[in-house]
Order: structure tokens, then C-alpha cells, then sequence
């Protein structure tokens, strides 16, 4: 299993997002550079609350994602409806777990707030390995998406 190095990462991550305040340029950018950071990563990307208690699929890497699900749905919703980070060891054990691609094994999602403490939407991290994502992974991720959101 791979080593990320989230200082660097976080590092570049505000480098390249410095001074720009448009939440999907931002999705963008995170979900390229932390798919590319660790083999782990098969699917990266974000689901954006567009309405009240719905996502939608937002920037991504990977291959194609489910376009929508509401927040009483799945993993993703989990994370949307608690406002708690979702370390899912064994998908197949989650109830109500939603099948995006059969090869996910592992997933791990993060709320995503504003500024003002708004929920904007959940980083969604799937894995085809089982048990793919630590603590320590959730704790890092979650720093960089407020240091980049909440700004």
C-alpha cells in the first residue's frame, strides 16, 4: 500500500488553488491531484448538493460515476446527511451502499463545507482494494479540503 504524502500534497494543492474562489475549478483541481497521488485512489472526485438533500456528480477522476443520489442513499449520502466522514472498509457490509462501478472494494467520503459552515457538497475516494483508507488518510483530506474551502 502506498504512502501519500499529504504535505506535499497540501502544498501543491494551495499552490495551484491560491487565490481562486469557484468551488468547481477547486473540485477540479483537488480531485485530479489527489487521484494521481496514491494507486489506492481508483475513483476520486466530488458529489455538489444542488438542491436540498440531493447530489450531484461534480468533477472526477476515474471512470463514470452515478449522476445523482439523494442524501438518504448510500455512502455519499451518509456523509451529506451526517455531516461525518464515511471510512467504509467493506462496501458490501454498508447498508444501503450504492454500486457506482462493481470493482469498488473500499470507499472514503468527507463533507465539504463553505466558509460559512454550509454544506457544498462530499469528496468521494473508492478504492478497488478492501480496507484501502486509514484514519489517517480521513484526517489529512478533511485538512485540505478546509484549507481550501473555508478560506
Amino acid at each position: 500500500m502506498s504512502q501519500v504524502d499529504y504535505d506535499n500534497l497540501a502544498q501543491v494543492i494551495a499552490s495551484l488553488t491560491e487565490n481562486e474562489r469557484d468551488h468547481v475549478a477547486l473540485m477540479a483541481t483537488i480531485a485530479c491531484e489527489v487521484h494521481h497521488a496514491d494507486d489506492r485512489f481508483d475513483w476520486t472526485g466530488f458529489y455538489r448538493v444542488t438542491e436540498p438533500g440531493m447530489l450531484k456528480i461534480g468533477p472526477y477522476q476515474g471512470g463514470h460515476g452515478c449522476l445523482q443520489f439523494p442524501f438518504s442513499r448510500g455512502v455519499c449520502g451518509a456523509a451529506a446527511r451526517t455531516g461525518q466522514v464515511q471510512l467504509v472498509d467493506d462496501v458490501d457490509a454498508f447498508p444501503g451502499h450504492i454500486a457506482c462501478a462493481s470493482s469498488t472494494r473500499s470507499e472514503l467520503v468527507l463533507p465539504v463545507w463553505n466558509g460559512a459552515g454550509g454544506l457544498i457538497g462530499v469528496f468521494d475516494i473508492d478504492s478497488n482494494q478492501p480496507s484501502a483508507f486509514t484514519q489517517d488518510d480521513a484526517t489529512h483530506l478533511t485538512n485540505i479540503l478546509n484549507a481550501t474551502f473555508q478560506r
